[in-house]
C-alpha cells in the first residue's frame, strides 16, 4: 500500500508517489496499473503534450483522481492564464483542476497579475488549490504577498539522490511554511546517472540489505522528509508496478544516512543567480520559457 501524506494545511491527503507525464509514451495501461497500485495523483502540463492521455486514463474515475498541470510562463498574463486553464480542463476532459502550477517563474509578467488570475480561478471552481513549480524561496514569498485568499500549497522541484541544490534552503523553507515539495526526476533521469555518482554501489547494498529494488530505494529515499512527494515517470506497466512499491515501508534511519553519503550535485549560488539572469534575459526577449 501506498503511504498518505497531507498536501500543505489543506487536509487532503495525497499519495507520496505520483504518476508524472513529462515525456511520458505509454499509452494509459502503466497509469492505469499506477492507479489501481494506488498512485492516484496524477501530474501533467499544457506543455507536455500529455493532458490528453491523462485525460482518457481518468475518465470514469476522475472522483478517485488528484489532478496536476502547469500553466506556461509565455501565459502569465490575466487572459492568457484564463484561456491556458480552460484549454488544459478540455484536454483533460474535466471541469477541475485540483492543483494547478506555474511552470517556471517568468520575469517579465508582474508576479500580482498572474496571481490575481489564480484567484479568479479559484474563485470560478476551475481550480481547487494553487501551485508553483522552479520557484526559489524568494519567488515564492512575493507570489503568496500577492494572494488574498489561498496560499500556495506545493512547490515543484528537481530532487533526487544525486540532485539535491534544494538542501541548500529551499527544502528547509517548504518544511517550515507547510509547502509541499513535488519532487521530479527522483531517479535523477535514470539509474545510470545515479550509478555516475554511487561509485561504491550503496544503493545496490541498500536494495539488497532491504529486498527492494535500486529504483524502489531512490524513490524511497526521496520520500522519506514528511514534506516531499516523488513525481515518477515510467512508460511500461511493469515499471510502473516496480516504482509503486517505493512505498509502504521505510528505509531505517542508518541505512538513509548511508544513501546521503553518496556524493551528489548541488547547485551554488552563483550558478543559480546566474541561471535566473539567463531565463530573465531570455524571456525579456520574447522567449517566455
Amino acid at each position: 500500500m501506498i503511504n498518505y501524506k497531507e498536501l500543505a494545511t489543506t487536509g487532503i491527503q495525497l499519495p507520496e508517489l505520483a504518476l508524472g507525464t513529462w515525456r511520458y509514451q505509454g499509452g494509459i495501461e502503466p497509469l492505469l496499473a499506477g492507479i489501481v497500485a494506488g498512485a492516484t495523483f496524477i501530474d501533467t502540463a499544457e506543455s507536455y503534450g500529455t493532458e490528453e492521455i491523462a485525460g482518457t486514463a481518468i475518465k470514469g474515475i476522475r472522483s478517485q483522481i488528484f489532478l496536476a498541470t502547469k500553466v506556461s510562463p509565455r501565459h502569465f498574463r490575466r487572459e492568457e492564464v484564463i484561456r491556458a486553464a480552460d484549454n488544459s480542463l478540455r484536454r483533460l476532459n474535466t471541469d477541475y483542476i485540483d492543483l494547478y502550477q506555474l511552470h517556471w517563474p517568468n520575469y517579465t509578467v508582474p508576479i500580482a497579475e498572474t496571481m490575481a488570475a489564480m484567484e479568479e480561478l479559484v474563485a470560478m471552481g476551475k481550480v481547487r488549490f494553487i501551485g508553483v513549480s522552479n520557484f526559489s524561496a524568494g519567488e515564492i514569498e512575493r507570489a503568496q504577498a500577492c494572494l488574498s485568499k489561498n496560499r500556495i500549497v506545493s512547490n515543484q522541484v528537481r530532487y533526487s539522490l544525486v540532485e539535491r541544490t534544494i538542501e541548500n534552503g529551499l527544502l528547509q523553507y517548504c518544511a517550515a511554511n507547510r509547502i509541499t515539495i513535488l519532487a521530479f526526476s527522483p531517479l535523477a533521469s535514470g539509474l545510470e546517472n545515479i550509478r555516475q555518482y554511487d561509485r561504491k554501489d550503496v544503493l545496490g547494498a541498500t536494495a539488497t540489505e532491504t529486498g527492494k529494488s535500486r529504483a524502489q530505494v531512490a524513490l524511497n529515499w526521496c520520500t522519506y522528509r514528511s514534506s516531499v512527494i516523488a513525481i515518477f515517470k515510467a512508460d511500461k506497466v511493469e515499471h510502473i508496478r516496480e516504482n509503486c512499491g517505493a512505498s509502504g515501508w521505510r528505509l531505517r534511519h542508518n541505512q538513509f544516512d548511508a544513501l546521503n553519503r553518496i556524493p551528489f550535485h548541488r547547485r551554488g549560488t552563483v550558478e543559480r543567480v546566474v541561471r535566473r539572469v539567463a531565463r530573465y534575459s531570455l524571456q525579456r526577449f520574447g522567449r517566455n520559457i
